[in-house]
């Protein structure tokens, strides 16, 4: 039975058992109306009839089926309040233990294509950037290349690593949290937008600052936050950000890098509107975030190239 349905019959104002009608009892016709009337055995055997006399006493035993029926209800009434009041305290407790509110975000459900992506992408978050192996050394000299055709390739400990933005002469050591992907992440920069690539490496837009954040730290950082934001860690992403985030993935297998793009992007266009130096970076890094966040939720935004930042880069 439901509460409603409770309350509608019932009539007992509020179900958790601190308001409660009672029906009034304590008139003429209680319990201590006696059920035959007077009668005493001295003149019990000469009473006489009188029929105003049974007419009384049907009205008596009428009075007292009412009384008992009256109780009854009372008591039928006072148990289905009980009973009442129990239900919505179960409920008040579950809802303190398992608190559910309309903003929470339901389960999420990965379409196959999806799942299939999902798992490239994590499988490339776990592989650490490792200087010692063949494959990686290789990586860092098509970086190099992409960003500097003309120009010789220098060994994989050398000053001129500098020049892109490493902090030391070998790159391999600012790599620590990024791992691989974060230098995947360059590369594809390079590749797909080499007119933005070139333009934030070289730093030719805007009035800069004298102490300039590093362009290849920075794009190490950018995939470290991305990574953060996006929930990549979790089993499954359940941020808004993070289930935004697979539907991309299944429009676009290579959302991820693309979104790369649009932050580092978005993050140089910070730089120059807070006229920021070298000690500001966390702070552009963070607003450069928030943006992204924001845009991400947008109801028109289905993939990477809906994004409005999007519209900066320049392949």
């Amino acid at each position: 039975m439901s509460t409603t349905n409770l309350r509608r019959r019932l009539h007992h104002g509020d179900l958790d058992g601190r308001k409660n009608e009672h029906v009034d009892i304590s008139s003429a016709d209680s319990l201590n109306e006696p059920l035959l009337g007077k009668s005493s055995d001295d003149n019990f055997g000469s009473e006489v009839y009188d029929p105003r006399r049974q007419d009384l006493w049907d009205d008596d035993r009428k009075k007292e089926q009412l009384h008992w029926s009256f109780l009854f209800s009372n008591l039928i009434a006072q148990w289905a309040q009980w009973l009442a009041s129990i239900i919505v305290s179960s409920v008040s407790v579950f809802g303190r233990l398992f608190p559910f509110s309309e903003n929470q975000i339901n389960p999420v459900y990965l379409s196959p294509l999806q799942e299939q992506r999902l798992n490239t992408l994590r499988r490339r978050l776990q592989i650490p950037f490792d200087g010692s192996r063949i494959e990686h050394q290789d990586a860092l000299r098509q970086l190099w290349r992409l960003a500097y055709p003309t120009r010789e390739i220098p060994p994989l400990k050398s000053e001129l690593w500098k020049e892109m933005g490493w902090q030391g002469n070998d790159p391999s050591t600012d790599f620590r949290g990024g791992g691989l992907i974060s230098l995947e992440n360059l590369i594809f920069f390079a590749r797909n937008y080499p007119n933005s690539f070139q333009m934030l490496l070289s730093k030719v837009q805007g009035q800069r600052a004298d102490w300039e954040y590093p362009f290849a730290v920075a794009g190490i950082n950018i995939s470290f936050m991305l990574v953060q934001m996006l929930d990549l860690k979790s089993s499954v992403p359940s941020s808004k950000y993070g289930i935004r985030f697979l539907e991309f993935l299944e429009r676009d297998e290579n959302a991820f890098d693309h979104l790369y793009c649009v932050a580092f992007r978005l993050l140089d266009a910070q730089w120059l509107v807070k006229r920021a130096s070298y000690m500001e970076f966390n702070e552009v890094l963070k607003s450069t975030r928030t943006q992204l966040e924001r845009e991400l939720v947008l109801d028109d935004v289905l993939e990477v190239k809906d994004l409005p930042s999007y519209t900066m880069l320049d392949e």
